[in-house]
């Protein structure tokens, strides 16, 4: 463990409050309002084991408490297949065992599993239900397809990054607010030669509009601590252009993109957030299950980041307006290989720790 510095600020869990994860001498302690609620004092039994036991320092435990201490030692232990509580359940444990984050695995032992865990959107989504939209079909423009849900005008995802000391957000876009940041992008050359959707402000406000009003499609901007670096467009592949080219189903998603800021390039930003845009993507509709993209098939830069983060090659296939490369990320194998880490941070697993 990394004894002597804060690990994050995960005030994503509470919004109006502040929850820091820190290390001191061998134990993890969460603080909210920096007051202890949680520690956990840890030693090493061998080389990829510790062991520990779990305190709560505050009656009446947040799960949220709980959930961050669970994400502090995932990120820290990118390997990790599992983690594993010891000590007395409490009414945050209970919630989570029947939620299938956790496991009893023994008296007073209780296991998390990275692939559960990462898939729990309570941590990093803001909604008021996490559960499956109802599924209702509709036919438009020829299309069956399931009636999808309006999207909140809130933020949508925060995760905080550690590798590079901030947080990540994505929120629905606004023809209003975002308008100059997204009219200066699109007449960058590196974006227009890709985009080829250069124009004035008065056509990226109808642009933006156009996605907005456009229910298959949600126009996203990607933001480090507030401050705005990329343009994220998702689409439901089912009612798109690219579902001639393959048998959609009726969750996947796709996805276009681009990072306007010079600042927010480079290996550490693009972990960061292509990872995050994935995640969300899954953790939006547990019935997610494949993600598509279609970068122009000259675009060598993009389809090797694609290809470095997991997405397999399908084939090449001609649109009207360019030729494609169809590329695709399963479920299983995001959660499975933990694609929401930089790749070079996971190495072969260990069966798991016990703290």
């Amino acid at each position: 463990m990394n004894t002597h510095a804060d690990l994050a600020v995960l005030s994503h869990l509470y919004p109006d409050r502040q929850l820091r994860v820190h290390c001191r001498e061998d134990t993890l302690v969460v603080l909210l309002d920096n007051i202890a609620h949680l520690e956990i004092a840890l030693h090493l039994a061998c080389s990829d084991q510790l062991e520990g036991k779990l305190r709560y320092l505050e009656h009446g435990l947040e799960q949220q408490t709980l959930l961050a201490a669970l994400e502090a030692v995932f990120t820290t232990h990118p390997s990790l297949k599992s983690i594993t509580l010891t000590g007395t359940t409490s009414t945050a444990t209970d919630s989570l065992i029947a939620d299938g984050v956790l496991r009893i695995t023994g008296p007073e032992r209780i296991t998390c599993y990275a692939e559960a865990f990462w898939q729990h959107p309570q941590v990093w989504l803001n909604k008021a239900s996490f559960g499956a939209a109802p599924q209702q079909l509709i036919i438009s423009d020829g299309k069956r397809h399931p009636l999808r849900p309006t999207p909140s005008t809130e933020v949508l995802y925060s995760r905080y990054i550690p590798w590079v000391g901030q947080t990540l957000t994505f929120q629905q876009a606004d023809p209003d607010r975002d308008l100059h940041a997204f009219n200066r992008w699109m007449n960058s050359p590196r974006v227009a030669h890709f985009w080829e959707e250069e124009g004035s402000l008065e056509q990226h406000h109808a642009y933006l509009q156009k996605q907005l009003n456009d229910p298959h499609t949600l126009p996203l901007i990607g933001r480090f601590d507030g401050q705005p670096f990329g343009y994220f467009e998702v689409y439901w592949a089912k009612e798109d252009r690219i579902a001639p080219f393959y048998d959609a189903a009726d969750y996947d998603r796709g996805l276009h993109l681009l990072v306007g800021e010079e600042a927010f390039r480079g290996k550490a930003f693009y972990t960061a957030w292509f990872s995050s845009i994935c995640h969300y993507l899954f953790l939006d509709d547990p019935r997610t299950q494949r993600l598509v993209c279609e970068p122009r098939h000259d675009n060598l830069r993009q389809i090797a980041n694609f290809d470095r983060s997991g997405f397999a090659k399908v084939k090449h296939f001609d649109f009207p307006h360019k030729r494609a490369l169809l590329v695709m990320l399963t479920r299983e194998r995001f959660f499975s290989e933990r694609l929401y880490q930089p790749l070079d941070s996971v190495k072969p697993s260990k069966e798991g720790i016990t703290v």
